[in-house]
């Protein structure tokens, strides 16, 4: 039997991600949507985004992020953050730190009522993170806009892309992170997709390394530190839990999901499966890092395409996993990323080849 009971993720999305724009005035290294400066014909429009956003707040959904590309590239932008809000949506942002994002603009995007800014910080120095991002005086802009944020009261999260060009700086990261006054640390996982290759992501060895520290680091710091595609990091925390009762009979960090009324993800969330994203042209995939289509809301609402596509049905299955991940008694609650199985191996239901664990069905099975 599974660790830990299952969630319920058929009825509606706990995220839901919309890429308002794929537009962006960035080149960075990773980009998934391979994004370009300027903004296409074939987005949603401002008609069509607020009645997305009024499918959103029919499903209560609990997380809602605006996303691009740069949102910023929308002069609709507001006006969407400010009619979702009323709605009743609790509206986040991940806007690019580019000259669009002004300390105005900030300001502006509080008084319309946003509820949390994400701002990308991928190294420690400046050398490394415009060198990831490929637009120099990127790292300045960043920390000034965190700072921006916290003038206004608008709480900010950090999103560190983690891969070979920064896997050996996680604590100087982390100590960075300290010195910023914000509320989440979202570490994302590689994914090779748009312009990210294999080469660029770290190995299984690695990323398990990279659980350890960022274990220590949530021990100590005060505010929350979660992943993104590593969906690993749940069946580490457990193991560490119990490493941790065994030797000393008590543990030092709560499971994240385990505090009731909270707005962090629940045990299970995974690509399609309590997780949603919405493209630009309205298109609707189980993960920004999944480009396979359920549906697009042009066509159907978002609740039906949620509810009813076969391949997001598909994907809330466990029973489906194939490999080590279809025997591992943590599939429940982690189930691998579904992104990184289809870009390594083309199938969503495949191994996750990021994970080092091997369950014991699997080696005694000798599967």
């Amino acid at each position: 039997m599974a660790v830990g009971a299952k969630s319920d993720f058929n009825d509606a999305p706990f995220i839901a991600i919309w890429e308002v724009t794929q537009a962006c005035d960035l080149a960075c290294q990773h980009c998934r949507a391979s994004a370009h400066p300027e903004r296409s014909s074939r987005e949603l429009s401002t008609c069509e985004g607020k009645a997305l956003l009024r499918q959103v707040r029919e499903l209560a959904v609990p997380v809602f992020v605006l996303t691009g590309g740069d949102p910023m590239k929308r002069p609709d932008i507001f006006h969407l953050v400010e009619y979702g809000t009323q709605l009743g949506v609790r509206v986040s942002m991940t806007p690019s730190t580019t000259p669009l994002l002004t300390r105005e603009a900030i300001r502006d995007l509080k008084a319309s009522g946003l509820a949390r800014l994400a701002v990308s910080i991928d190294g420690a120095t400046a050398a490394v993170h415009d060198h990831f991002r490929r637009v120099p005086g990127a790292f300045a802009r960043a920390l000034d806009t965190v700072r921006w944020a916290r003038e206004v009261g608008l709480p900010a999260q950090i999103n560190t892309t983690i891969g070979r060009h920064n896997g050996g700086g996680i604590e100087a990261m982390a100590a960075l992170m300290e010195t910023l006054d914000i509320v989440l640390w979202s570490v994302f996982f590689l994914i090779p997709v748009g312009r990210g290759r294999p080469e660029d992501c770290l190995d299984a060895e690695n990323i398990e390394r990279v659980f350890a520290q960022l274990y220590a680091i949530a021990c100590r710091v005060r505010f929350d530190v979660k992943t993104t595609e590593a969906m690993h990091y749940r069946r580490y925390l457990l193991q560490q839990r119990a490493r941790e009762r065994a030797s000393t009979g008590a543990v030092a960090m709560p499971l994240p999901w385990a505090a009731a009324g909270s707005a962090r993800a629940p045990r299970g969330l995974n690509d399609g499966k309590g997780f949603i994203f919405i493209s630009y042209r309205g298109e609707v995939y189980p993960s920004g890092f999944l480009p396979l289509s359920a549906g697009n809301v042009r066509r159907a609402p978002l609740g039906e395409i949620y509810r009813t596509s076969p391949l997001l049905r598909a994907l809330r299955d466990a029973t489906l996993l194939e490999g080590k991940c279809g025997v591992c008694e943590f599939r429940e609650i982690c189930g691998g990323s579904r992104a990184r199985a289809y870009a390594v191996s083309g199938s969503v239901f495949a191994a996750d080849p990021g994970c080092v664990y091997e369950p014991p069905r699997w080696l005694n099975k000798g599967l």
